[in-house]
């Protein structure tokens, strides 16, 4: 037990548009009452701006973020110089985030780990779109991943994490077009389907998208995809996979080209539409992504080495 007598302090900010509503939150804030800490909760509303909801969070030993990825990587961004470690609660439909760091989903253990208290730094994204910014902490892109969570959006409530899968198949001939990208500075175009700036690597089940992702080497993986529909980059999917397993050399390659960038700006022939980490916004391309090295600390029990692909 820590030597401190001091309980800890912790800050819980709900979504309650998130996921089913099922989520185990109150029995995860009853476990960490019950391990002696002193718990506030807030639910986000539209009426309160969330930069309200935690300008005092500098008071608390850590910010537990229930709800999906976009509650999650805007709560990380807005409290990103503050040093308070972010629990990453999935409340949500796929929650990625939570996956990629490989935290349990019981309310015992997810209480047992605010409590624990051990976290990992990493990066995170910014985007940059019609002056506006936000953070992401997975993954922002435009093209078809984009399409694919906007035609997901209505099936989400019926079929929660297959809606994405669903939502792929509609997607299987995306448009092409040109893109034409500046990477620190150097230009470059490319016929394709879409474009992906990823900072955490790992899809659903914790598949990897590509390999040597890596959330703290300061830099993105941008994944240009350039095969004419989706079902083309399943290879790619297994390519990831085998690597991952030691299986040898990869048997599919020229659908992806990966690339590492600090900061990148994407533009495309036709407006394409944007997401950052699962939320659709509502401008089209052109985008600026930059990476805010070390601006995260996530709770977790994995070691950083263990959140790479």
């Amino acid at each position: 037990p820590p030597s401190n007598p001091k309980p800890q302090r912790v800050l819980v900010i709900f979504n309650p548009k998130s996921g089913k509503g099922d989520s185990e939150l109150p029995e995860f804030v009853w476990r960490l009452q019950e391990g002696g800490a002193e718990v506030t909760q807030r639910e986000m509303s539209r009426e309160t701006p969330l930069e309200r909801q935690v300008e005092d969070v500098e008071d608390f030993d850590a910010l537990v973020a229930a709800g999906g990825d976009g509650t999650v990587s805007s709560l990380a961004y807005i409290t990103r110089s503050k040093g308070v470690p972010v629990l990453a609660f999935p409340a949500g439909t796929a929650n990625l985030i939570a996956q990629n760091l490989d935290l349990p989903t019981t309310a015992p253990e997810l209480a047992a780990l605010v409590l624990n208290g051990h976290n990992i730094q990493v990066d995170l994204g910014e985007i940059e779109v019609g002056g506006e910014k936000k953070g992401f902490a997975m993954l922002a892109g435009a093209g078809a991943d984009a399409a694919m969570i906007r035609d997901s959006e209505d099936l989400k409530e019926h079929f929660g994490v297959m809606a994405y899968v669903l939502s792929a198949m509609k997607q299987l001939n995306p448009r092409k077009t040109t893109f034409k990208l500046t990477l620190d500075g150097q230009e470059r175009e490319f016929e394709g389907i879409g474009v992906m700036v990823a900072n955490f690597g790992m899809a659903n089940y914790r598949m990897p998208i590509t390999t040597d992702i890596n959330p703290s080497d300061g830099q993105f993986t941008v994944v240009l995809l350039k095969a004419g529909n989706l079902l083309r980059l399943i290879p790619n999917l297994i390519d990831s996979l085998r690597a991952k397993l030691n299986l040898g050399d990869p048997m599919f390659s020229g659908n992806l080209e990966t690339l590492n960038a600090r900061e990148i700006t994407v533009d495309a022939a036709d407006p394409f539409p944007l997401q950052y980490d699962g939320e659709l916004m509502v401008e089209t391309t052109p985008f600026t992504a930059r990476i805010l090295p070390g601006a995260a600390r996530f709770i977790t029990a994995a070691r950083e080495e263990e959140v790479e692909t």
